[in-house]
C-alpha cells in the first residue's frame, strides 16, 4: 500500500495527475467503502495509466440538470461505475426515508425504476433496484427497454415517492447515468436536490438486495404491461381531431421509441407509418448514426433517411433519441416529395407545435387569459409572441432542465397548462407527464403535418407564415468543448470574463445590457450601473444586444464538460417579408457573433 501511495505522490509531483486527482486515488486506496474497487485500482497505479487515472479521479462527478451522467468506466469517482450509480441509489434512498419520517409517514415507501437500451444500463437497474430494496422500498420495474416519459408517467400512476431512469440520453455510446425524479415525476427539484447530492456525496455504505431474491418475493414487482397499456391511453387522450392522410418515417435511432411511438401514432390513426430499418436495431453501440451519436439534434442523422422518404414520396420523418425524450423532424420543403427536405431546430419544432396546440385549443374554445404556455430562458422568444398571439401567458424565465417546466405545471395549476417546451427539443402537453415526452411530440407532429398536408402546405411553408406575423427568428448553440481538470479552470475563466469584462459589441451590434442570473443582478454597459434582477437564480449569464430580440446566453452544461453558447437573432415583422432577405441578414449576423464569441473564448479561457 505505501508503494501504491508513494507512486500517487510521485505522480501528482511530476505532474502526471492533479493534485485531486491524488487525493481521490488516496481515498479509493485507503478508504473501507471503496475496498472491492483497490485491485483495479492498484493494477492501474502499476501499469502506470495516468492519464486515464486522471480523467476518471480529477472530480468527483456531479449531479447536474438531469442527474448523474459521463462516460463508463469499472473505477473512478468522474466515472459512471457500480460504485457511482450505487451511491446515486443510495443517497436517494436515504434521503426519501429521511424525508419520509419528517413527514410523520410510517406507510411502505415506493420506487419505479426503467432503463433503455445502452451498455450496463439493465444491470445498472438490477444494482438501483437491489438497492432501494434494501432500504425498505417497494419497487416497480419497467422490465424491458422503455422511454424516460413512460418512467416519469409510472411514478405518477403508481404514486411512488421517487424514481429512478437509467439512460443517458443522447449522449456517446460510453455514456451512461441515471435520472433521479420526485413523486411528482419530475426531475428534483430544490430542495431535495442539494439534499441528495449531500446524501450522495458523504456515502459510505452502499446496501444492496440479490435482486433475483428481490424479484422472486414481490419486493421488486414488473409493471411493464400495466404502465405501457396506461400510459398509451393517457398519451392518446391528448390527440386532436383532424386528417390522417400522411406517409411517415419514424427512426427511433437505436433507442426504446418504437414501443411507444408506434403504438400511439397506430392508436391516433395513423396507419402508414414505417420504422426506418436501418435505425431499428435497439443497440446501445447506436451503429448506424453519423459518429454513433443518436441525437435527432444533429441534422445528420436524417441524411439517410430523407433519401428513402424522397425515394418513397414520404410526407414526414420523425426520430427520438435512444430514451425517447426528444423529438427531430425533417420535411419536404415543397409539396413535391420528391425534392428537397429540411430539418427543424428544436425552437422551430417548438414554434410550430405550440401555434398548432394553440389554435386546436382556440377552434374548441377551450383557451382563456388563464391558460399558459411555459418555456426556458434559452427557447426562442417566438414561442411567448405566438402564445400572446392567442391570449394566453406565457412564463419563461426559466432556468435550462424541464424540471423548471415541470415545477410551474404544478405551481400555475396543470388544469391552465397547454404546451411546454425547450430549445434542446423536449415538448410536452397534458397532465400525465412531468417531462418531455418524445412519443406524444411524435403524435401532434403528425397530425400537423396531416392538417398542413390536407390544405396543400408544408411544415416549411407554415413556420414562414409565422415568421412572416412574428418577425423572422433564428437560433444557433455554440458548444465550447472544455474537457478535464483544466477544462474545468478553463470554464471558470471564461464564466467570469463574461461577467466582469464581457465584449463591447457582438457582429456589430452593441452589447447594452449583461443579465446575470447567478448575482441576480443587470449591468448596464454603458454606464457601468447595476440594478436587481428578477428571476431564477443560476450560473446562467445574458448578453443582450441593442437590438430587440438579439442576444446571447452562457451557461455551463449540467451534464458535459462543455460551456454553451445560445445565440438569439431576430428580425422585425415589416422587415421579415421578404424572408430570403431577412434569412441572409440573420445568417450573416450569426455568423458574426460565433466568430466574436469564440475568439472572446480564446482570449479569456
Amino acid at each position: 500500500m505505501q508503494e501504491l501511495l508513494s507512486a500517487v505522490e510521485t505522480a501528482a509531483s511530476e505532474s502526471k495527475i492533479s493534485k485531486s486527482a491524488a487525493g481521490h486515488l488516496r481515498s479509493w486506496l485507503t478508504e473501507d467503502r471503496y475496498a472491492a474497487y483497490r485491485d483495479e485500482v492498484a493494477k492501474h497505479i502499476r501499469d502506470q495509466q495516468w492519464q486515464k487515472l486522471d480523467d476518471v479521479f480529477w472530480t468527483i462527478i456531479p449531479f447536474g440538470t438531469g442527474g448523474r451522467r459521463g462516460r463508463m468506466y469499472p473505477i473512478g469517482s468522474n466515472a459512471i461505475n457500480d460504485r457511482t450509480i450505487g451511491e446515486s441509489a443510495q443517497g436517494l434512498a436515504n434521503y426519501v426515508v429521511d424525508y419520509a419520517k419528517r413527514q410523520g409517514r410510517s406507510d411502505q415507501l415506493s420506487c419505479a425504476i426503467a432503463y433503455d437500451t445502452r451498455h450496463q444500463s439493465r444491470h445498472f437497474t438490477e444494482l438501483c433496484a437491489g438497492i432501494m430494496v434494501a432500504a425498505g422500498f417497494k419497487v416497480y420495474l419497467l422490465d424491458d427497454y422503455r422511454a424516460t416519459p413512460q418512467l416519469s408517467f409510472a411514478v405518477r400512476h403508481k404514486n411512488c415517492d421517487c424514481g429512478i431512469m437509467v439512460t443517458a440520453s443522447h449522449n456517446p455510446p460510453s455514456d451512461n447515468a441515471v435520472k433521479v425524479y420526485w413523486s411528482s415525476g419530475a426531475q428534483v427539484l430544490p430542495p431535495h436536490d442539494k439534499a441528495i447530492i449531500e446524501q450522495v456525496m458523504s456515502c459510505q455504505e452502499i446496501k444492496a438486495v440479490p435482486f433475483a431474491e428481490a424479484l422472486a418475493d414481490g419486493r421488486v414487482e414488473v409493471v411493464t404491461e400495466e404502465i405501457d397499456n396506461a400510459f398509451l391511453e393517457a398519451a392518446a387522450a391528448q390527440a386532436f381531431a383532424g386528417p390522417r392522410d400522411a406517409k411517415i418515417l419514424y427512426s427511433p435511432l437505436h433507442g426504446v421509441g418504437a414501443a411507444a411511438v408506434m403504438p400511439l401514432l397506430e392508436r391516433d390513426g395513423f396507419h402508414s407509418v414505417e420504422v426506418y430499418g436501418p435505425h431499428e436495431e435497439r443497440s446501445g453501440d447506436f451503429p448506424n448514426v453519423p459518429g454513433h451519436v443518436s441525437n435527432p439534434e444533429n441534422k445528420a442523422v436524417f441524411d439517410k433517411p430523407i433519401e428513402y422518404a424522397q425515394s418513397k414520396e414520404l410526407d414526414l420523418i420523425l426520430a427520438t433519441d435512444p430514451d425517447c425524450d426528444r423529438l427531430g423532424v425533417a420535411a419536404p420543403k415543397t409539396t413535391d416529395a420528391t425534392g428537397q427536405w429540411g430539418t427543424f431546430d428544436g425552437n422551430q419544432i417548438g414554434s410550430l407545435l405550440a401555434d398548432y396546440v394553440l389554435s386546436k385549443r382556440e377552434a374548441a374554445g377551450t383557451l382563456s387569459a388563464d391558460h399558459y404556455v411555459v418555456k426556458t430562458l434559452v427557447t426562442s422568444e417566438l414561442i411567448r409572441r405566438i402564445a400572446e398571439d392567442y391570449g394566453v401567458r406565457c412564463v419563461g424565465d426559466l432556468l435550462v432542465g424541464f424540471k423548471y417546466i415541470a415545477e410551474v405545471i404544478d405551481r400555475e395549476g396543470p388544469d391552465q397548462f397547454v404546451f411546454g417546451t425547450e430549445e434542446s427539443h423536449g415538448y410536452l402537453v397534458g397532465q400525465y407527464a412531468r417531462d418531455k415526452d418524445g412519443a406524444v411530440a411524435c403524435m401532434l407532429m403528425s397530425e400537423l403535418a396531416a392538417e398542413l398536408k390536407a390544405q396543400g402546405k408544408t411544415l416549411h411553408e407554415r413556420l414562414a407564415d409565422l415568421h412572416r406575423k412574428h418577425g423572422y427568428h433564428k437560433e444557433a448553440l455554440i458548444n465550447l468543448v472544455m474537457e478535464g481538470s483544466e477544462g474545468m479552470a478553463a470554464m471558470q475563466r471564461l464564466m467570469k470574463a463574461f461577467r466582469e469584462t464581457p465584449p463591447k459589441s457582438l457582429a456589430g451590434i452593441a452589447v447594452k445590457q449583461i443579465r446575470d442570473y447567478g448575482s441576480q443582478t443587470k449591468l448596464d454597459v454603458a454606464s457601468g450601473e447595476k440594478s436587481e434582477l428578477a428571476g431564477p437564480h443560476g450560473d446562467l449569464i445574458i448578453l443582450d444586444l441593442d437590438e430587440e430580440g438579439n442576444y446571447v446566453a452562457a451557461r455551463p452544461s449540467g451534464t458535459e464538460p462543455k460551456i454553451k453558447l445560445y445565440v438569439f437573432t431576430r428580425v422585425s415583422p415589416a422587415d421579415s417579408q421578404d424572408l430570403d432577405a431577412a434569412g441572409q441578414t440573420i445568417v450573416k449576423r450569426l455568423e458574426g457573433i460565433e466568430s466574436d464569441m469564440r475568439a472572446f473564448a480564446k482570449e479569456n479561457s
